[in-house]
């Protein structure tokens, strides 16, 4: 009787534990760092539920760029239904969530105040593990998520607000060898579409203007390139711009004056991350040897154009180059659930008292 107790009770064990094995992790990620209000579910085998992204173009478009003020409203009042979508697609109750990860910066503060209270919120109610995650690492993780990518790997980060190589041994553990000393590459793209009068977002508009039009009739300074070391500087590349649209459009530009423009600065901006990237696969060389991976990620990531003189450059130099899918190098919650993932399968758990950061280098997680 005894040897059959244990045995059932044995089996039992046995069984809950191969269920809790095969029992997919499931987070809910959110994002309101800035334009883009969106919230996704991700399982921990790596699929994407759910992936909605409220995006507030016309909002700010009368604008030219983001208000702080009105994206911060925005989110207040559209988180809450994003949410639910993303719930209702992925067929997932809220119950059945196993943490919660929201951006806590850096960001508007605004909007990372809204992503942030509401995901305490949610965590608390289901009283689930709640995750505060860098926009940033968001970012450096998508490509684990997508690509199946190994630790280490080389980083480029290339969106509105920055531009940095980094290398990435780890969620938490990341070494900046290059940072803008200016401006960020994104944001020239938007300065640049703007004095173009090519509308907001900005940066895809001035990609698609590029399509036709000639990268070498206008030679726009390729600012740091030739230099040692891995930083970045595009506010001289911006004014050159702004010098070219001043002196050869007129009152009525011509289209193909507007496209060629917007090619050359595409061109220029090209020539300086090929640039400032080679420079640093010699850096990663030096530091890591177990394998060659250039990851670009970011809003800028997405240009086509960027894209294939990297690709190129990764060929002719021995790297593996890999990139997200353009929606998921814009802004989303899908990268944020999933950073919630990575850091939550390795502990970094954090409490509710976590107090949003407008500003949140990554190499500060270092110290985490």
């Amino acid at each position: 009787m005894i040897v059959k107790i244990l045995v059932l009770f044995f089996k039992t064990v046995i069984l809950n534990n191969a269920y809790r094995i095969l029992q997919k992790m499931i987070v809910l990620g959110i994002e309101t760092s800035c334009d883009e209000t969106a919230a996704a579910i991700v399982q921990d085998d790596k699929v994407i539920l759910s992936n909605e992204i409220y995006s507030q173009v016309t909002e700010h478009q009368n604008f030219g760029g983001v208000v702080p003020e009105i994206a911060a409203r925005a989110h207040s009042n559209i988180l809450h239904n994003v949410i639910r979508t993303a719930l209702k697609k992925a067929g997932v109750n809220i119950s059945d969530l196993d943490a919660v990860a929201a951006t806590g910066g850096p960001g508007l503060i605004g909007g990372v105040l809204v992503g942030t209270v509401t995901g305490k919120a949610i965590a608390a109610a289901v009283k689930r593990p709640f995750l505060a995650i860098n926009h940033l690492e968001g970012h450096a993780l998508t490509a684990r998520l997508t690509n199946d990518v190994n630790f280490p790997y080389l980083l480029l980060l290339v969106s509105g607000g920055h531009c940095q190589l980094l290398m990435v041994d780890a969620p938490g553990k990341y070494k900046q060898i290059g940072t803008t000393l200016d401006d960020a590459v994104g944001e020239a793209f938007d300065k640049c579409a703007k004095m173009l009068g090519l509308g907001f977002p900005g940066g895809p508009a001035l990609e698609n203007a590029a399509i036709d039009g000639n990268g070498k009739r206008y030679n726009f300074p390729r600012p740091m390139k030739g230099r040692k070391g891995c930083d970045f500087s595009f506010s001289g590349l911006k004014t050159a711009a702004r010098h070219a649209i001043k002196n050869q459009l007129g009152d009525i530009p011509l289209q193909n004056d507007i496209q060629d423009i917007a090619a050359s600065f595409q061109e220029a901006v090209a020539d300086v991350l090929i640039d400032r990237c080679a420079n640093a696969f010699l850096i990663f060389d030096k530091e890591k040897k177990s394998q060659k991976v250039l990851v670009a990620a970011g809003g800028v990531a997405a240009n086509s154009r960027i894209r294939n003189g990297l690709s190129q450059l990764c060929i002719g130099s021995g790297f593996h180059f890999v990139v997200p899918p353009p929606h998921l190098c814009t802004d989303n919650a899908a990268m944020i659930a999933w950073a919630g993932i990575e850091r939550l399968q390795r502990g970094m758990v954090d409490d509710l008292n976590f107090a949003p950061r407008p500003r949140w280098p990554l190499e500060d997680l270092n110290n985490n």
